[in-house]
């Protein structure tokens, strides 16, 4: 495991973003671990979180002209990854999309710099595929390229089928998305923690019951 994903990791767990026990997911499975991106909730967090979003986008092989924040989770997350970028000497534009179409001042419904080149989505997590779908059907209706999807967890895990939301994101439009961090991650960083290593096996039963 990379040393970024495995600091990652090992800092949801001390915001509490990530914590083990006895859960419920929206679809209703019991589930031994729960992801909540919303506890990166003050200006420290969320340029360390930043930092993560930058370590894995260059980690990876996406070719990345702009960043795009969908509202309204994306917004803050696609302007710290950019701040982080730029710290570490690669300065891309950014925008977001409007929920309403504004129709006075600048009017339209997308904020910041105009929507060109390979475009990345910057999100927390992909579940339903909702927000993925809407930015990239807006995304090439201004022209451009969506490249890819970056995401802070894949959970790996089989949606309404038999593949992951990430897998048929993937299949779907036909583009890449990366995570700073996996289910496999998890795993590797549980038998790392002697403290949370008691939580490994029912991570393991989870992901052979639901695994995609």
């Amino acid at each position: 495991m990379s040393d970024f994903r495995q600091a990652f990791l090992a800092f949801c767990v001390a915001r509490d973003v990530l914590r083990f026990g006895d859960f419920v997911t929206k679809a209703g499975r019991k589930t031994p671990y729960f992801f909540n991106s919303g506890l990166f909730n003050d200006g420290e967090s969320l340029r360390r979180l930043g930092g993560y979003y930058a370590d894995a986008l260059l980690a990876s092989d996406m070719a990345c002209d702009q960043l795009f924040g969908p509202a309204y989770k994306g917004i803050p997350l696609a302007s710290a990854v950019a701040i982080a970028l730029a710290e570490r000497g690669h300065n891309l534009p950014w925008s977001f999309n409007r929920k309403e179409v504004k129709d006075h001042g600048e009017g339209g419904n997308v904020v910041g710099a105009p929507l060109a080149g390979r475009v990345v989505i910057v999100d927390d997590v992909i579940s339903a595929g909702t927000s993925v779908r809407e930015s990239v059907e807006l995304i090439r209706s201004h022209g451009a390229n969506p490249a890819g999807v970056l995401i802070a967890l894949d959970r790996m895990e089989r949606g309404v089928g038999k593949a992951s939301a990430v897998t048929e994101v993937r299949e779907r439009y036909g583009i890449a998305v990366t995570a700073i961090a996996t289910l496999d991650d998890i795993l590797a960083f549980l038998a790392a923690r002697s403290d949370l290593a008691r939580w490994r096996q029912a991570v393991e039963a989870y992901r052979a019951q639901y695994g995609a």
